[in-house]
Parts: structure tokens; C-alpha cells; sequence
């Protein structure tokens, strides 16, 4: 952008030495130089931080599928890529041994509810113990908790969707055997009901930006198109910058200024939801700084768009 607005200032240049309007003197054959470092000063440098650019990526939250019980899969109806609502059937466990523990414990507690029941009449007539009653008593409330946590296992062996949207990369079949174990998922879950655009923007440049300044937005996915958007919030911590537990003393790492990120919400959420997770593109944040380098910045963005039919990277 820096050559084409030179290139006019020669262009301009030329005409008005051409008609004879301004003279060749020394100043306007080193002007050219002079224009060269005001835009670079004054306009283009600033303009990093007045209208920061960066790489953008649309994101959506991944759930892994862990049962909450475990046993051989019966039935998975789901289709992978397939939309879904919150509460579909992503797959069956076989109930067998859970409803047989139900009707077990069903069976415990009427009976203990009759013998509670014949207690409390024998204390009634002073025939019995409250001491009877009360094991009793407790011996009913421990089994109601075991059928209630029996039905809850039992109710688990079907397996829903947490929230809208769809299994990716599905490989369980039908006489696989699952566990109940948080490092063992079965299937990853795709939750399209929110998609977060992140931006990533150099420490240099991330100084003046804040939430509810506008964004214009462009992706691969959609070459040649320009999105609008404002700023969500900057994510006020990243990976480097973070203490984890450990009981050894400090390492020393190498420090580098890794980019921060700003999470931006686009005006059009249909837009946000047609989006694949992993889009990318580019971005462009429009601070209260620097205004007169904007309409540059969205020349610029809109040059990245229609380079985006021909540019895969």
C-alpha cells in the first residue's frame, strides 16, 4: 500500500513538473524521500497499533464423550457430521446388569419397608423397641439411596448429547466395551452452540484495544467477503505467562513475546454458525488511535479477501 500511494505522489509529481506548476529545484527532487518517511511515521507505523492486524481462527468447544458407567455398547444410531439436538442418543450400553441391581434393591427395600412398618405398630402397642425402629428406619433410608443411585447408573446407559451439535471422527461400534474412565473418551463431540472467533495480535500492537471496538473480518472459507464484528474481550493470560504446581524450583525458559488473543463476536451470528471449526483468516481491530490509517487498514483486508480465491496459506 506503501508503493501505491508513492507511486501516485510521483505520478502527481511528474504532472505538476511536466505543466511547468512547481519547479525541479532540489527540495522537489527530494521530496519523494520526504513523503517516503512521513507515511512510514506518520501513517503506516502508527497504523499498527491504531488498526492492528492479525491471523483469525473460528473455534468451537470440543466435549469428549466418557459413560458414566461401564459395559458393552448395544446400539450407536449416531451418524458422524450429522447435526444434533441436545439430548440425542450418541449410544446404548447393555442395561441388563444395571436394571437386574435395580430389581434387586426394589425388592430389598419393600421389604425392609414392611418389617419397618410391622415395627412401628409393635411400638405403637408397646410391644416393641424404638431402638428396632430406628435400625429399621435407617436400614430403609440406606437402601432408597443405593436404588436411587442404581437407577441414576441405569439411566446412564444411555448416552446423550450434552448440547447442540454433532459427533466427529466416530469409531465406536456396536460390542465395544466402554469404561468409566476420564482418560479413556469414546467419541468427540462437537458443541456448535457457540463459535468464538479468536484473533491473534503481536504484544506490540495489543496496547490500545478494547472491548466493543469494531472488527472486520476475513476467511479462506469465504474468499472475498469481508465480516463485521466487535471485540468480545483480550484474554488477559497465555500459556507462557502462566505458574503451573510443581515441586521443583524455578527453570529457567526462554522468553518470547507470544501474541496475545482477542476474542471477537461477529454482528451476523449465522455467519459465526456457517463457519467450520478451524476456519481461518484475518483480521483487523479499528482502535480509538491512529483513525486516519483505518480506511488504509480496510483497503488492506479487502486486498487479503480477494487474494483468498488464489492464496491456500
Amino acid at each position: 500500500m506503501i508503493v501505491v500511494l508513492l507511486n501516485v505522489y510521483l505520478a502527481l509529481l511528474f504532472v505538476l513538473v511536466k505543466f511547468r506548476i512547481v519547479p525541479f529545484n532540489l527540495f522537489w527532487k527530494v521530496s519523494p524521500v520526504l513523503v517516503l518517511l512521513l507515511l512510514l511515521i506518520g501513517l503506516f507505523i502508527p497504523m499498527n497499533w491504531g488498526a492492528p492486524q492479525g491471523p483469525a481462527l473460528a473455534i468451537r468447544q470440543s466435549v469428549a464423550i466418557v459413560p458414566d458407567v461401564a459395559g458393552e455398547v448395544i446400539d450407536v444410531p449416531v451418524e458422524p457430521n450429522t447435526p444434533l439436538k441436545a439430548g440425542a442418543v450418541l449410544f446404548k450400553i447393555d442395561p441388563v446388569p444395571y436394571e437386574a441391581q435395580v430389581k434387586a434393591l426394589e425388592a430389598q427395600f419393600q421389604l425392609q419397608q414392611q418389617r419397618l412398618a410391622q415395627m412401628t405398630q409393635l411400638q405403637s402397642t408397646g410391644s416393641g423397641r424404638s431402638f428396632d425402629v430406628e435400625q429399621r428406619q435407617a436400614e430403609v433410608d440406606q437402601l432408597k439411596a443405593q436404588l436411587e443411585g442404581a437407577r441414576w447408573n441405569l439411566e446412564k446407559t444411555v448416552v446423550r448429547a450434552p448440547a447442540a451439535g454433532y459427533v466427529t471422527n466416530l469409531a465406536l461400534r456396536k460390542g465395544a466395551r466402554v469404561a468409566n474412565l476420564p482418560l479413556a473418551p469414546v467419541m468427540a463431540f462437537v458443541d456448535t452452540a457457540e463459535t468464538v472467533i479468536g484473533v491473534e495480535i503481536q504484544q506490540i500492537d495489543a496496547r490500545y484495544i478494547a472491548a466493543g471496538q469494531p472488527v472486520e473480518l476475513t476467511f479462506k472459507y469465504a474468499p472475498g467477503q469481508v465480516f463485521t464484528g466487535k471485540v468480545e474481550t483480550v484474554l488477559q493470560a497465555i500459556s507462557t505467562g502462566q505458574v503451573q504446581i510443581s515441586g521443583a524450583a524455578v527453570t529457567p525458559k526462554s522468553i518470547q513475546a507470544a501474541p496475545f488473543a482477542v476474542r471477537v463476536k461477529l454482528d451476523d451470528q449465522a455467519i459465526a454458525d456457517k463457519l467450520p471449526a478451524g476456519a481461518a483468516g484475518d483480521a483487523a481491530i479499528f482502535t480509538d488511535r491512529v483513525t486516519a490509517a483505518h480506511v488504509i487498514r480496510k483497503v488492506l483486508l479487502r486486498q487479503i479477501a480477494i487474494t483468498n480465491y488464489i492464496n491456500p496459506f
